[in-house]
């Protein structure tokens, strides 16, 4: 074959476009293979998965966690081939084989890309929407690296600047969390940013007439984006020049985000399949695929055909990759040289660790004050950031509820917001009223890496933001999410603002661990665990906390592990077990005195964490819930579902089954039952039960 460049714009050779239709060859044989899957998207979007990972990313297989490396999204999780079939041309460890094995148990090709299972993927996707915000998250957390580590460097100079790339679908854009997510992302000017719209114009119902036809690139530029659109070659197919000069022009526009909109025919060149919506789901079939297959003048009878011209041609990338990867350690040296103090600051970050003495900061409170876990949250992060630079975060429009400002002087806001505090590598995030792209931002900021990301908002807007939620649970991230007004005790607001089922509801998400502090001191050590368990043991975290004072009790170390005793029965062995957690502890506390003052030994069980505790061996969980009292009781302002397995079939649960209302919250847990008194009453049924059985 031709080596020949067809055009000195690119060199794009008769072999390239070979490597290219051997990527479609591939997406349809296994989905064929497998018998279902997408295979259309994977068919039209090759040329320009090709263009990225062979010709403009700055990427090293060979590496594939290199820090100077080029992001790559994929939104659309669905055209998963996509990408596996670049990873595997590009040597990143798949084999023909796993291709071959794609969509099957135990494979390295799932049906959508998951983060941490496949080498190479950079996100999990699938859950449309999601990607394109993960890469707004990426784009922000590059900047803040770049300012902590090199922030007087002209544009485009340091070894810490680099692109984030997207491809993303009609899909992703009719999602509203693309809408809030790109909103932000023009907002913050995030040039390091480039998004190519695979306009197909197909989704599961047919021609997209059936829901979308606005403007996309008008939208896009006004919410002040670089906006440019390439038109089909003659034959139908991508305009390859165009394609690759519209990229460089995006990757060029420093100033503003791009989104490119290209229009494309799903299923290309298939004869019969192309530009129909079977083509998206569904496998072609044997004779579409050898009729495709003709077209491309490939073997119809052979199946995952790579030619080992081909073959080698694309793996030669490992090379450039390298070879770009070493050009990147010498300028990374250099700074290193002139910047000893940042680049030790750089190491310790980059490997997870947390400065020397850093615990030191992490207040203890004082017995005996009323204090709201929110507040006492504010006053950790606030000590947390004078000695954690890497730390930063905010709030979805909530700062002064959640107490999230680290840095009310510097705020995370490009050049040229109008703001005094406004800094592009301030420390004070401000979401906007975006609780949904907050979190995804999160996750991207999360899997970008170098950096610890925490966001806040009203514990009942999580709902806005479950889907991210459970994909950093999916993907173990470290982000941590601070929700306040935990429960009916924010009062007044009223049952739309009143969180009731959310508690349980966020617990049912496996990896996530949720913290719901009795009292300050519980809070500081709630946040020193997580920070200590970014690295060691990453999962993403809900703190939990009241907007209501609540009593502050002795620190107890007891709190790290999830569930440990506060107070011990008097007087003998205990008769009942009082579990409470969050603000619902001083109801236990009160109760146990009335019952301690009848002669009842009780003791007082304060569980923060569910999940912690339950990572604890047997031993230590028998110590707190003795197996032998089986008179239990637990309380807590929201549904009870959480609370059965501990009680057990003797026990009672002081909960509340139904939402909220608006008056004063002391009126509220008077009104609702839940009171020290309730507490006592289900204690001495308890006891009478379990004695009975």
């Amino acid at each position: 074959m031709s080596t020949k460049p067809t055009t000195t714009d690119l060199e794009w050779t008769e072999l390239d476009q070979r490597a290219v239709d051997t990527a479609r060859v591939l997406a349809m044989d296994s989905v064929q293979k497998v018998g279902n899957g997408h295979p259309g998207t994977a068919m039209s979007l090759a040329p320009a998965a090709y263009l990225l990972f062979q010709k403009l990313m700055r990427h090293d297989p060979s590496d594939a966690d290199w820090t100077g490396r080029d992001r790559f999204v994929l939104s659309p999780g669905h055209t998963s081939l996509t990408l596996y079939i670049q990873l595997f041309m590009a040597g990143y460890g798949l084999e023909l084989s796993d291709l071959k094995a794609f969509r099957t148990w135990d494979s390295k090709t799932p049906g959508h890309p998951e983060h941490g299972h496949t080498r190479g993927v950079e996100t999990t996707t699938g859950p449309l929407g999601q990607g394109i915000a993960n890469a707004v998250g990426m784009a922000m957390a590059a900047r803040y690296e770049r300012g902590l580590f090199d922030p007087e460097a002209p544009e485009g100079e340091s070894p810490f600047d680099h692109t984030i790339w997207a491809i993303v679908s009609d899909g992703d854009l009719e999602e509203g969390i693309s809408a809030e997510a790109s909103s932000l992302a023009g907002h913050q000017k995030l040039g390091n940013l480039v998004a190519l719209y695979d306009d197909n114009h197909i989704s599961i119902e047919g021609d997209t007439e059936t829901a979308f036809s606005e403007d996309v690139l008008k939208r896009y530029e006004a919410y002040g984006w670089h906006v440019q659109r390439i038109e089909q070659a003659p034959t139908g197919d991508f305009d390859v020049q165009a394609l690759y000069a519209a990229l460089k022009a995006a990757k060029e526009e420093t100033g503003r985000p791009s989104i490119i909109a290209a229009r494309t025919i799903i299923a290309w060149p298939a004869p019969n399949a192309q530009n129909t919506e079977a083509s998206h789901g569904s496998a072609l079939g044997e004779t579409e695929v050898a009729a495709t297959k003709k077209v491309l003048g490939f073997d119809p009878e052979q199946h995952f055909q790579v030619e080992d011209e081909v073959f080698t041609h694309v793996r030669k990338v490992v090379d450039r990759g390298r070879e770009a990867h070493a050009a990147w350690d010498k300028r990374i040296q250099q700074w290193r040289e002139a910047n000893p103090e940042r680049a030790a600051e750089f190491d310790r970050v980059n490997a997870g660790e947390l400065p020397d003495g850093w615990e030191k900061a992490v207040p203890v409170f004082p017995a005996g004050k009323d204090v709201a876990t929110r507040k006492a949250s504010g006053e950790v992060l606030k000590a947390l950031g004078s000695v954690i630079p890497e730390l930063w975060g905010g709030s979805a429009d909530l700062a002064g509820s959640n107490n999230t400002t680290i840095d009310a002087s510097s705020s995370f806001l490009p050049e040229g917001n109008p703001l005094p505090e406004a800094d592009p590598y301030g420390r004070t995030i401000h979401f906007g009223i975006r609780e949904h792209a907050m979190g995804s931002t999160m996750n991207g900021i999360a899997l970008h890496g170098n950096t610890r990301v925490y966001g806040g908002t009203f514990l009942v807007f999580s709902d806005y933001m479950r889907p991210a939620v459970r994909l950093a649970s999916l993907m173990k991230l470290p982000v941590t999410y601070v929700w306040t007004h935990d429960s009916i005790g924010l009062g007044e607001d009223g049952p739309t603002h009143q969180p009731v089922e959310h508690m349980a509801a966020l617990r049912a998400i496996p990896g996530l661990n949720m913290v719901r502090p009795a009292d300050a001191n519980e809070t500081a050590i709630a946040w020193r665990e997580i920070t200590k368990r970014h690295t060691t043991h990453p999962a993403p975290h809900g703190l939990a906390l009241t907007r209501q004072n609540v009593p502050t009790y002795e620190a107890n170390e007891g709190a790290a592990k999830g569930g440990y005793v506060l107070f011990e029965a008097e007087g003998g062995r205990p008769q009942v077990i009082l579990i409470g957690t969050g603000s619902e502890v001083q109801l236990a506390v009160e109760a146990r005195e009335v019952l301690q003052a009848e002669g009842i030994p009780t003791r007082v069980v304060s569980m923060p964490s569910v999940e912690w505790f339950e990572e604890q061996d047997q031993a230590y969980r028998d110590g707190v819930l003795l197996p032998d009292v089986k008179a239990r009781v637990a309380v807590e302002a929201g549904i009870g579902l959480t609370w059965h397995r501990y009680v057990g079939d003797a026990g009672r649960i002081v909960s509340l089954e139904h939402f909220g209302a608006s008056a004063d919250y002391k009126v509220l847990y008077r009104e609702f039952g839940l009171t020290a008194e309730a507490v006592v009453e289900a204690a001495r049924e308890t006891i009478a039960d379990a004695n009975r059985r």
